[in-house]
């Protein structure tokens, strides 16, 4: 059990660190549910189980967030992730994971210089001019120094904390193993999925504490950008840049969290707002590569209302199946469109079991709640959280760059309103919206994606008589399965009897008016007090067939109703 549990001897310490800040912090009942005590007790490692009285008294959702910023930077990044899942969280826990920073006291620069010197092959004092030991800032992952490359040109060095790969590479470890725990103990967490949640999570801070990834996604944007006057991406300096250091162009500029010295500046802050929004969604509905925290600390100003974009280690990547998707989507809430909203919704559910009639209640009530509602008084971020609630209610769980789109667009719009109380990013959206879809229909884009279709049917084709022989060998040998949906099954069931009643009744009142029509045609024949009785029988067959005619189409229209 200790070796299916934890893994590896050496995490122990930190495992138990990290449940006695748990049950410290009121989270005890978790922790004893998923199991975790017990294999520390059994490895001799005991707990305390006292909570602090303050954190007794405080909502749960501030004691995770409390319990996450003292386990450090993998927690705390764990946490932020948290607040870009609005499908899986309510509105009260997203607001206290994202109050989660990063910010932690800076390291000695002279415990930075030995990777540094090893990455640059020498000493970093002989490469860079006025590099300053100081930190400009402190994050947990990396920190940054002001120098000038050896021709003067200001630079701005991020320098990855020393030991810090083997201690989040631990964390990461455990983390994948409380999640398997919590997803086999506790039936009802299931559905949010924490394995896969944690496997997400481990991807992208792989990818954070790898800086030369970093590096590519800043050149990805510089490129995205490129002929647009008014976004600047930090030029990156290659030929120093490794997993270790990253290495950019330093922008003098105006940070987004000061929006005095914009305004002292002579800047615009309504266009920059507008020019803000409008470059999120670009990257969003027509690129589909992101910057996914677009947070005032990383936005800054120049003149003439230009923006600058930092820190690119939180990305988002989006398909062009999933750009398509999230076009259709955003048309839809921003037309309040629900047969549009409910097809894309299906279409993320996947195989997971959803009550279509539900859905679709819930979809109406949130159109009819906005319906009528001017579009400059639609919060796009309201409007997503209550989205997101619908979301959450029917289990869907969305995938992980949706989360980070969805995160991007209600940090932009924040933004936005900061500098522009007037501001609506529903006006900006609508013309994006358009712009993606004519994009869609370009000849360009219809060639390449009828080539792409024709390689699917050229492959599909070259497939079959592999997947023949595979099947026929699979029967061959008895492995051959067949799933059926018996309610399904059930239903055609049902439906094959009624039809199959209808069509012998429809036989039989064809059957009695021919009859009924022979019979009165015969001129003699017995009586019954002067009445024909054969003409008696005809009048009988014509009013039975009547009314089985009336019971037929009583019973078509009920079923097309249904």
């Amino acid at each position: 059990m200790l070796r299916e549990t934890v893994g590896v001897m050496r995490d122990l310490p930190r495992l138990h660190e990290i449940t006695s800040v748990f049950i410290r912090h009121g989270l005890g009942d978790l922790v004893r549910r998923v199991g975790i005590a017990g294999v520390l007790e059994r490895a001799g490692q005991m707990l305390s189980w006292g909570a602090r009285a303050e954190s007794a008294r405080l909502e749960p959702a501030q004691r995770a967030r409390l319990a996450l910023a003292e386990l450090g930077p993998t927690f705390v990044k764990l946490g932020q992730l948290m607040a870009t899942r609005v499908d899986l969280f309510p509105p009260s826990w997203i607001a206290e994971f994202e109050k989660l920073l990063a910010d932690t006291p800076p390291v000695a620069f002279a415990a930075l210089l030995p990777e540094v010197e090893r990455a640059l092959g020498r000493s970093p004092f002989e490469v860079f001019r006025d590099l300053d030991p100081v930190p400009l800032a402190s994050a947990s992952i990396a920190q940054v120094h002001r120098a000038r490359l050896a021709d003067g040109t200001p630079v701005v060095l991020k320098i990855r904390r020393p030991g810090i790969r083997a201690k989040v590479e631990a964390d990461l470890r455990l983390l994948a193993q409380i999640a398997q725990l919590i997803e086999s103990e506790i039936p009802e967490a299931r559905r949010y999925q924490p394995a896969e949640i944690a496997a997400q999570f481990a991807r992208s801070l792989e990818r954070e504490l790898d800086l030369a990834v970093e590096a590519r996604h800043v050149e990805r944007l510089a490129r995205n950008f490129e002929g647009d006057p008014h976004i600047v991406i930090p030029k990156v300096y290659g030929e120093w840049t490794s997993e270790v250091m990253n290495v950019q162009e330093h922008v003098d500029a105006i940070p987004g969290t000061d929006l005095a010295a914009v305004r002292a500046a002579g800047l615009d802050p309504q266009l920059l707002a507008a020019r803000g929004v409008e470059s999120t969604l670009k990257m969003i509905l027509i690129d589909g590569f992101f910057h996914a925290d677009p947070h005032p600390g990383n936005v800054l100003f120049l003149p003439g209302n230009r923006i600058v974009m930092i820190d690119c280690g939180m990305v988002g990547r989006l398909s062009p199946l999933r750009r398509n998707q999230v076009v259709d989507l955003l048309a839809g809430l921003a037309r309040l469109d629900e047969e549009a909203m409910i097809d894309v919704l299906l279409d993320w559910a996947g195989d997971a079991h959803v009550d279509e009639a539900r859905l679709a209640a819930d979809v109406n009530e949130l159109v009819y709640d906005y319906e009528g509602v001017p579009l400059k008084d639609i919060r796009i971020g309201a409007l997503i959280r209550e989205f997101a609630a619908i979301i959450r209610r029917h289990s869907i769980v969305l995938p992980p760059d949706l989360t980070l789109m969805f995160k991007a667009l209600i940090t932009m719009e924040g933004l936005g309103r900061q500098f522009d109380p007037g501001f609506h990013i529903i006006d900006h959206l609508t013309p994006m919206i358009r712009r993606a879809v004519a994009e869609r229909y370009q000849p360009a884009g219809l060639v390449r994606r009828g080539r792409g279709a024709l390689a699917q049917v050229a492959n599909l084709l070259a497939g079959v008589p592999r997947d023949l022989s595979r099947l026929l060998r699979d029967a061959r040998r008895g492995k051959t399965r067949i799933d059926l949906d018996l309610k399904r099954l059930d239903r055609f069931g049902r439906q094959l009897d009624r039809t199959l009643d209808r069509a012998t009744m429809g036989i039989m009142t064809a059957s009695l008016v021919i009859g009924s029509a022979i019979v009165m045609t015969v001129p003699e024949g017995p009586s019954v007090l002067g009445v024909p009785l054969l003409a008696a029988v005809g009048v009988v067959g014509y009013v039975v067939a009547f009314v089985n005619s009336i019971w037929i189409i009583l019973g078509i229209w009920r079923s097309g109703k249904d």
